[in-house]
């Protein structure tokens, strides 16, 4: 999987993988359809970031999800 290209498939992975990194009890929090594709790569940016760290603190956590937030898509 090359999560270099921007596809739907990738942005699920990610999602995904960030909802478990940061140990959400509410999954549901982080959708994937919930996402645009026009954000992949800032939310690749903060799924890089996060796989660096061996520990994220419960304020990384917080402004993690925040910026997550500011990513979804609009109804």
């Amino acid at each position: 999987m090359n999560l270099d290209q921007a596809t739907n498939e990738n942005l699920e992975y990610i999602i995904d993988e960030l909802a478990k990194e940061l140990q959400m009890l509410n999954a549901a929090i982080l959708k994937p359809e919930d996402y645009s594709l026009d954000s992949y790569h800032d939310i690749k940016d903060i799924y890089d970031m996060v796989k660096t760290k061996d520990q994220v603190s419960v304020a990384e956590m917080n402004a993690i999800i925040d910026e997550l937030k500011s990513y979804r898509k609009t109804s």
